[in-house]
């Protein structure tokens, strides 16, 4: 099996974002899950920033923008967050663009907007994991 960079911290985060659909359901604007999880993730006293500014590089250079996303969990998850019918093609290419962007090797898409379940994906970007990153064999 393929060895996955901040596994147990992916699974803590997720466990926290289940918590929130099970109890809210679908059907809510982006920003009331947001909150939502920013409390479940308190209440769980899980590390995580809302809407930290990361920075952002082209060609090995930094730029003056800067990339914002939903949450930054553990100070290694960049967290884009979709309240929407379902996941496109266009909402992946979005996250993947911002790890590209700013150097970080896992994000997390995670739709609270879907009618059965909780939708959300990982992305891992190998070529952006740091020599002292902590690798599950799981």
């Amino acid at each position: 099996m393929k060895p996955e960079i901040y596994k147990d911290e992916g699974y803590k985060f997720m466990g926290a974002a289940f918590e929130v659909y099970n109890d809210r359901g679908y059907g809510m604007a982006e920003e009331i899950y947001q909150e939502c999880l920013e409390i479940e993730l308190e209440l769980r006293a899980l590390p995580f920033q809302s809407k930290q500014e990361l920075a952002s590089f082209y060609k090995g250079r930094e730029l003056k923008k800067r990339y914002v996303p939903d949450l930054f969990a553990f100070g290694c998850l960049v967290v884009e967050l979709k309240a929407v019918t379902q996941l496109i093609s266009d909402h992946e290419a979005q996250l993947y663009n911002y790890l590209r962007l700013t150097r970080q090797p896992v994000g997390y898409l995670v739709n609270f907007g879907h009618k059965d379940t909780l939708e959300w994906k990982r992305f891992t970007l190998s070529e952006f994991i740091p020599a002292s990153a902590p690798i599950s064999a799981d």
